[in-house]
């Protein structure tokens, strides 16, 4: 079965009753004061008034008693030191709890209630050097948003619980995540998912459901998306977490692949509807009316990507989905900050989940190596066995040893969206030439290997702790100006051009260097670290490292001691479920110890397994 319900269903009787509650508001200029109206719209025929009240901590700011009429009831507010609603790492997540009553004489007939927060967000898009800027201001600050796309995180929509949705979102906060997008082929997420990222401080870039498709516009599907439209703006509009409505993913890429026609001078809605891509209708027309209709606050983005009358491929204005890293040209993955635009709202590469998951899976024996059947069948994507081989044989010596093969797609995916993620971000800047970079995909709705960070069961990949590094608040960066190795893979580099950056784009030429390693020291702890490497690493001796682990014994310590005495790529702990490292899929350099703090492993437990390039 492939549709169906799969929310609850009630039957409700009522003689009156709360339909919506609507708060709209403006945060004053100065930040410090929130005025507007609280609107509730009642369904019934009994019901005189409507008392609206907004407390902050169980402490009242705001009370008001609205006379109902033609079925709504509005009320104007205002609060005065006003905690504004922040994304994490920005300001707190403040929510104040908004609740309505219907009293129909001295009786209560309904009542209702529900959290919010206040807060100003703005897609800023403005004239540049470049283009057209594409960047989130929240509250006056510039945001660069590092994070992810979310796609439903089970093929069994009802095994999605609510703890589940909060261990996937917590791991995008802890990993230094800031926006998550709700793709447009999914389903629109339960109140959970968003309440979860009012709490946690994620910001919300929420597709509506069209993906990948040249939809059409006969009457009554129009107006069943009109409907579908209305009942989740409606329902989503009073989490401060949302910050972007899309009106579909891919659809104009379909519009440019299948040379439909689009007109971008042509602004008569009429005219799209007599065109074969009508489509247009939807996403230019009919979504933006319902979004300004009934959620004013939010920007509106006709679609994911969208470059208003350019290709959706052009780097200068609008967003992108860059993947002619593992998709299209499949080009080398080093070159990826050269590939972006004004923001990258899609890329990715494959790797394979942990040896645990692949156990969970494979029940044979005979099916345990890289290039088996079952392992094939767990990989939906189109042409994944030549397009993993080729970013492997280009990088790494490979292997048929299955442990060592996860491990090494598993490098290769974190290195390439360590070139994306640091590059995109180095180009944040005080010009704002990218806004941002939501990687595909944060999760996984089955066991299998995909493009995400952290696969089903919540193991994450080597990726993920790479990212964390890279969009940590502090976060240093040394690249190659030129990769040597892609004019000439056999020649040994003589000399190479570093970049060093922290904050701001230092230069500093090194030459001779095997490898350049870059920290920055904050009272004489280091809180970032980064290391540049020949490539493709394929060509550098990893035999003998002198690499040394100290994990603690019996449960004495929550510490592990890593050093080497030569440089070392891509030190990988197991993900053992229960066990959380507060660090993983490290790069060692002669004289710097590592120190990852561990949780939740038993005494009784045997040490953690790890990998280490040593071929």
């Amino acid at each position: 079965m492939t549709a169906g319900l799969w929310r609850p269903v009630r039957l409700e009787t009522y003689h009156g009753r709360l339909e919506d509650i609507r708060v709209n508001y403006r945060v004053a200029d100065n930040l410090k004061s929130v005025q507007g109206t609280i609107s509730v719209q009642i369904e019934g025929s009994v019901g005189d008034i409507v008392i609206a009240s907004v407390e902050l901590a169980g402490n009242s700011v705001f009370t008001g008693t609205g006379t109902v009429k033609d079925g709504l009831a509005t009320m104007s507010f205002s609060v005065s030191d006003v905690s504004l609603w922040y994304p994490h790492g920005y300001g707190p997540q403040t929510l104040y709890n908004v609740s309505a009553t219907l009293k129909c004489a001295t009786q209560d007939l309904d009542h209702r209630s529900q959290t919010t927060g206040f807060r100003q967000v703005q897609l800023v898009q403005k004239q540049d050097e470049i283009g057209r800027s594409f960047y989130f201001r929240v509250n006056g600050m510039d945001v660069f948003c590092g994070g992810a796309n979310w796609i439903p995180a089970d093929s069994f929509l009802p095994n999605i619980s609510e703890d589940r949705y909060r261990r996937w979102l917590r791991l995008m906060v802890e990993g230094n995540q800031i926006m998550v997008q709700v793709w447009g082929g999914g389903i629109y997420q339960d109140d959970s998912f968003y309440n979860i990222c009012d709490e946690l401080g994620l910001l919300v870039w929420q597709d509506f459901m069209f993906g990948c498709g040249n939809y059409p516009t006969f009457p009554a599907f129009l107006d069943s998306v009109q409907r579908e439209a209305m009942q989740n703006v409606r329902r989503l509009r009073h989490h401060p977490c949302l910050a972007l409505w899309a009106g579909n993913n891919e659809d104009n890429q379909v519009q440019e692949q299948q040379n439909l026609e689009y007109n971008p001078s042509d602004k008569d809605p009429q005219n799209w509807l007599q065109s074969d891509f009508s489509a247009r209708y939807i996403y230019e027309k009919l979504l933006p009316d319902v979004t300004e209709k009934e959620c004013p606050d939010v920007p509106y983005h006709p679609g994911s990507p969208w470059g208003d009358g350019k290709l959706t491929s052009d780097p200068t204005v609008g967003d992108m989905h860059q993947w002619n890293v593992w998709h299209g040209t499949q080009e080398k993955y080093q070159i990826f900050e050269t590939l972006g635009g004004r923001f990258n709202s899609e890329f990715g590469m494959e790797a394979f989940p942990s040896i645990q998951t692949v156990d969970a899976f494979v029940t044979q024996s005979s099916q345990m190596h890289p290039q088996s059947h079952t392992l094939d069948f767990h990989n939906k994507a189109d042409g994944h066995e030549r397009r993993i081989a080729t970013y492997l044989v280009e990088n790494f010596r490979t292997t048929t040893n299955l442990e060592k093969y996860i491990h090494l797609t598993q490098l290769v995916q974190a290195g390439a969206l360590m070139y994306a993620y640091r590059g995109w971000r180095r180009q944040w800047g005080q010009k704002r030439h990218c806004g941002g970079a939501l990687v595909w995909q944060i999760n996984d709705c089955w066991s299998g290997t995909s493009w995400a960070i952290v696969d089903y069961f919540l193991r994450k990949k080597a990726a993920y702790y790479v990212l964390s590094r890279v969009l940590a608040p502090v976060a240093i960066g040394v690249q190659r100006e030129h990769h040597d190795w892609s004019v000439a893979h056999a020649r040994p580099a003589k000399s190479s051009r570093f970049q060093l950056c922290a904050g701001r784009d230092d230069q500093q030429c090194l030459r001779g260097a095997t490898c350049a390693t870059a920290s920055i020291f904050i009272d004489g702890l280091v809180v970032s670290r980064d290391v540049d490497w020949p490539q493709p690493y394929k060509y550098l001796p990893f035999a003998d490292r002198g690499v040394v682990v100290s994990q603690p014994c019996h449960g004495g310590s929550n510490t592990i001691h890593i050093s080497a005495k030569r440089p070392t790529k891509g030190l990988v702990f197991e993900e053992r479920d229960g066990v959380t490292l507060s660090d993983n899929a490290i790069d060692l350099v002669p004289g710097d110890e590592h120190v990852v703090r561990m949780t939740g492993l038993s005494p009784s437990s045997p040490a953690l397994k790890y990998h280490y390039l040593d071929m």
